[in-house]
C-alpha cells in the first residue's frame, strides 16, 4: 500500500495513467477536493483513493453522477450500512441496465448476421450472372 501523505497532480496523473486535465476535470465536478498552495495543487491520500475509486466505477459503468451519490452518502453518513445499501442498490441497477444493454446487442447482432448473409448471397448471384455472360460470350 501508498504510505505517502500527500501527492501532485503529475504524481496522480503517473500512478493512474490519465492526463492532469482528466484529473482537473474531476476536480471542476466536486469529485476531488485537493488543498492549493499558491498554483500547486496538493492532493491528500483521500484524494487518491477517491480518483482510484472513480477510475475503477467508470471502468463498471458507473456515471460520475452515480460515483458523485456514493461520495456525497459517505461524506454525510459514514454508516457503512447505508453505504452499502446504495451500493447495491446501484450495483442492481447497473446490471439491469447492462443485460439490457446485451440483449440488444444479440439482437442487433443477428440482424446484422441476416443482413450479411443476404448481401453474400445477393453477391453470388451477381458474380453467378456475370460469369454466365462472359461464359456465353466466349461461345
Amino acid at each position: 500500500m501508498n504510505n505517502k501523505v500527500t501527492y501532485s497532480i503529475g504524481e496522480l496523473a503517473k500512478e493512474f495513467d490519465i492526463t492532469t486535465r482528466s484529473i482537473r476535470f474531476y476536480e471542476d465536478e466536486g469529485l476531488l477536493s485537493p488543498r492549493r498552495q499558491g498554483q500547486q495543487r496538493i492532493y491528500t491520500n483521500k484524494d487518491r483513493v477517491r480518483l482510484k475509486l472513480i477510475l475503477r466505477g467508470k471502468r463498471l459503468g458507473f456515471s460520475l453522477a452515480e460515483t458523485r451519490r456514493l461520495f456525497e452518502l459517505y461524506d454525510a453518513d459514514n454508516s457503512s450500512a447505508a453505504q452499502l445499501e446504495k451500493v447495491l442498490e446501484l450495483v442492481s441497477e447497473k446490471k439491469h441496465s447492462l443485460k439490457q444493454q446485451m440483449e440488444d446487442i444479440n439482437v442487433l447482432l443477428t440482424e446484422l448476421s441476416g443482413l450479411e448473409q443476404r448481401c453474400q448471397d445477393e453477391l453470388e448471384n451477381i458474380q453467378s450472372s456475370v460469369s454466365e455472360v462472359h461464359s456465353q460470350e466466349s461461345l
